[in-house]
């Protein structure tokens, strides 16, 4: 089968759906590639890049003719009419907001499968174009808000004076807003965050910000079972408001992120707010194409307030890092047709059965398939078990147990140190010790210490080594067989504490 790579149509699109690298990668799965010349210019993607890597550069005709089309943007009706029958046509489409999309699709009597359906399972992460787009995105978004904002984020204590750090809030904690929070906390600025699923507050806290809470019994969790977060009731908009009011105010710059799946975007910040706002500040709203999480946002535009508020309702800001989100982009697409081609052999096979082939299908050869099934993930709340039945307490165990035991250990002990040899009190003690030292030193640990105490195991295994060689050579058998046993244990523990270590530092190494 081929599959076509046109020209994005969308004004001012310069992502294209695959690079010469991506391209390549779908070849060897079996397909005829054909990409329409100059597709990846605007994404440093000359027409000499895919001719370099064998890919066929043609016209727009030659991509349109295959029986796959894999693009970045919706189609348009007009792209549609160009599309042959029982094509199969892969992009972003937002099915659930674009109705008449659908219907077109239907009409037209092909297959379209949506790269952003993609259900929110581990096993479908690879294919997730909305996660690998709003990674680029939210880090663009601080980009811009610093040029806005016109002033450096890190604070500093100068002869002329000290100049406090920014103070960025970033409204929501998905891959978009995480990803604006790494990039403002990078840059030195004092950064808060806040999300309506409370489960989320350690992700914001291991990126160095503070995640912000609310103490209302309204706030519970909002993840859904879909893994996106769900609407908020009217007791949780009434909590929240009065925190993003103060939350607002106190900012620098605010960034917003949140979005409904198949709703409009809603309104968190208030123009009464923004009237608030301190004189050259900013707000870059992720969710302008939505309608906007602010009131005063424009989508495409940039608006500044009367109190000299800056407020940027862009659309393309992964777009504007063409080259590696179209690289993101294609690798997703690339992922995709190794899902959808099993044999390798360029043919295209729809498995129903599987969840995430059925969740990315609209239309199937002029059959609507939209909406699909749900899909449980493991971000929806899990049903709280039934609860047990009372179990009796046992019974406190019987404190003259143990002073017995206590009393038998210590006889035990006093008849051996009568009648052993005189060393053997040295080598009990060394023994009694090394058991105190081992246990504390490796059950006591956390577990995200244990690597590192490979140091520590290798210097003790080094230990029982030299001891080991000292008495391999005894004229007593047992003893010869044990040093010999140890030699062994103590240099697998050695030797297999350098290979870890090795693997580790190679995972720190660039290429």
């Amino acid at each position: 089968m081929r599959i076509g790579i046109p020209r994005e149509s969308k004004a001012g699109e310069t992502l294209v759906a695959a690079t010469a690298i991506t391209a390549a990668q779908l070849t060897a799965l079996g397909y005829d590639v054909v990409v329409e010349s100059g597709a990846g210019f605007l994404a440093d993607q000359p027409d000499s890049a895919f001719e370099a890597a064998d890919i066929t550069v043609g016209s727009a005709d030659d991509a349109w003719s295959c029986d796959v089309i894999v693009k970045v943007n919706a189609p348009t009706p007009a792209e549609i009419s160009l599309l042959r029958p029982s094509a199969t046509i892969v992009s972003l489409m937002a099915p659930a907001r674009s109705p008449e999309l659908v219907e077109q699709l239907t009409a037209a009597g092909v297959t379209a499968l949506a790269m952003d359906a993609v259900p929110r399972i581990s096993r479908a992460q690879s294919l997730d174009v909305l996660s690998s787009m709003a990674n680029v995105a939210g880090y663009r978004a601080v980009i811009e808000a610093a040029h806005a904002f016109g002033r450096q984020f890190t604070g500093q204590v100068t002869a002329a004076g000290k100049v406090p750090p920014a103070k960025v809030f970033v409204v929501g904690a998905g891959v978009a807003g995480l990803a604006a929070i790494g990039a403002a906390g990078s840059m030195g600025a004092i950064v808060r965050a806040f999300d309506v699923r409370p489960e989320v507050a350690e992700q914001v806290e291991s990126m160095g910000a503070q995640f912000v809470t609310i103490d209302d019994p309204a706030m519970e969790a909002a993840a859904s079972s879909d893994g996106y977060a769900k609407e908020m009731t009217a007791e949780q908009e009434a909590a929240t408001a009065a925190m993003y009011d103060e939350e607002v105010r106190a900012a620098d710059i605010v960034i917003t992120t949140a979005l409904i799946p198949g709703r409009p975007a809603p309104v968190l910040v208030r123009a009464p707010t923004v009237a608030a706002m301190k004189n050259g500040s900013g707000i870059v709203d992720m969710a302008a194409a939505h309608g906007g999480n602010c009131e005063l946002t424009q989508t495409d535009e940039r608006v500044v307030t009367d109190n000299l508020v800056t407020i940027l309702g862009w659309t393309d800001l992964a777009s504007r890092l063409a080259a590696q989100t179209s690289q993101l982009y294609g690798t997703n697409v690339v992922n995709l047709f190794k899902l959808l081609t099993p044999g390798k052999d360029g043919q295209l096979t729809l498995d129903f059965d599987d969840v995430v082939q059925r969740g990315i299908t609209v239309v199937h050869d002029g059959t609507l398939m939209w909406p699909p099934p749900p899909v449980q993930v493991s971000a929806a709340p899990v049903a709280a078990a039934p609860p047990a039945e009372p179990v009796a307490p046992k019974p406190p165990p019987d404190p003259r147990r143990t002073t017995y035991a206590a009393a038998l250990g210590a006889v035990t002990f006093l008849a051996l140190a009568a009648y052993a040899p005189a060393v053997f009190l040295n080598h009990f003690t060394v023994f009694a010790l090394a058991v105190f030292v081992g246990y504390y030193v490796i059950s006591n640990v956390a577990h995200a210490l244990h690597t590192p105490l490979m140091s520590e195991t290798n210097a003790i295994s080094g230990i029982i080594l030299v001891g080991g060689i000292l008495q391999v050579g005894s004229t007593n058998p047992a003893i010869a067989i044990l040093a010999t046993v140890a030699v062994l244990v103590a240099s697998i523990n050695i030797f297999g504490g350098f290979l870890v270590t090795l693997r580790m530092l190679e995972m720190f190494r660039k290429d």
